[in-house]
C-alpha cells in the first residue's frame, strides 16, 4: 500500500506538470487523490528518501521531479505553448522525450554566456554536432543532486571541456555525443509520467548505461540491491 500511494502521489504531480508546466501543492495533489494532505507529505518524505523527488530542505513540497525542476535553471524546455525547466542537459532530453513530437532546449554553452537552442524533432537531435560533460560519475550524484546537475552542460568539442574545467576548476569527467545523451533521456524517462511509475532498480539504471553504450568505469554502478 505505501508503494501505491507513491507511485500516485508521483503521478499526480507528473500529470499536471507536463500538461501544464506549473507544478501543483502538496494540497492540490490531496484533493486530487482524496485523502489528507499529511499523507501526501509522508509520501513525498519517502519518496525523498528512496530520490524519487527532491524536496526543499524548509518545506515538504517537490524542489526536483526529475526530469522537472520546480525552480528557474538555465536549461528551458519549450513546446508550443508549454514550456519547463529542466535540471541538466540529460534531464532536458528526458523532458523532450515525455512532451513528444518537437521541443526546443533553451541553454547556455558550458553554462556560460553563448546562448544554444537545441531542436529536439520527433525524438531526434537537430544539432547533432554537440557534446556534453558529466563532471561527476552517475553513481555519486546523489552525493549533491543539484551540483551533479548543474555541471551536465552543453559544449562545442570536447576539447573545449578541457579549458573550461581548468577556468573552473571542476573535475573533467567524461564528454558524450548529444545523440548519445538524447537516447539516455529518452531510456531512463519514458516511463517518468506513467501512472504506474515507479524508481529503477539499480540494476535496472545500470543496464540502461550498457544499452546507450554509455560504458566503462565512469558509468558503472555498483549493483546493490534497492533503487536508484
Amino acid at each position: 500500500m505505501t508503494d501505491d500511494i507513491e507511485t500516485a502521489v508521483h503521478y499526480r504531480y507528473m500529470e499536471p506538470l507536463l500538461a501544464t508546466g506549473r507544478i501543483p501543492n502538496s494540497g492540490e495533489v490531496a484533493e486530487r487523490l482524496g485523502v489528507p494532505v499529511e499523507g501526501v507529505r509522508c509520501a513525498l518524505q519517502s519518496l525523498a528518501d528512496s530520490h524519487g523527488v527532491v524536496l526543499h530542505t524548509h518545506v515538504c513540497e517537490p524542489w526536483v521531479i526529475h526530469p522537472f525542476s520546480a525552480s528557474p535553471t538555465a536549461t528551458w524546455v519549450e513546446s508550443g505553448d508549454r514550456g519547463w525547466w529542466a535540471t541538466c542537459m540529460w534531464c532536458a532530453c528526458g523532458v523532450a522525450t515525455l512532451v513528444g513530437g518537437d521541443a526546443t532546449i533553451h541553454t547556455r554553452i558550458g553554462g556560460e554566456g553563448e546562448d544554444v537552442d537545441i531542436h529536439v524533432e520527433k525524438g531526434r537531435v537537430r544539432e547533432s554536432d554537440l557534446w556534453v560533460h558529466f563532471a561527476l560519475p552517475p553513481r555519486n550524484a546523489w552525493d549533491c543532486v543539484h551540483h551533479f546537475c548543474a555541471t551536465v552542460l552543453p559544449f562545442r568539442s570536447p576539447e573545449d571541456v578541457r579549458t573550461w574545467c581548468d577556468r573552473h576548476g571542476i573535475p573533467m569527467g567524461a564528454v558524450a555525443p548529444i545523440v548519445q545523451v538524447m537516447d539516455l533521456g529518452r531510456e531512463w524517462y519514458a516511463r517518468h509520467a506513467c501512472p504506474d511509475w515507479r524508481k529503477w532498480t539499480v540494476r535496472e539504471a545500470a543496464g540502461i548505461f550498457r544499452k546507450v553504450g554509455l560504458v566503462g568505469d565512469f558509468w558503472e554502478i555498483p549493483t546493490t540491491e534497492g533503487g536508484f
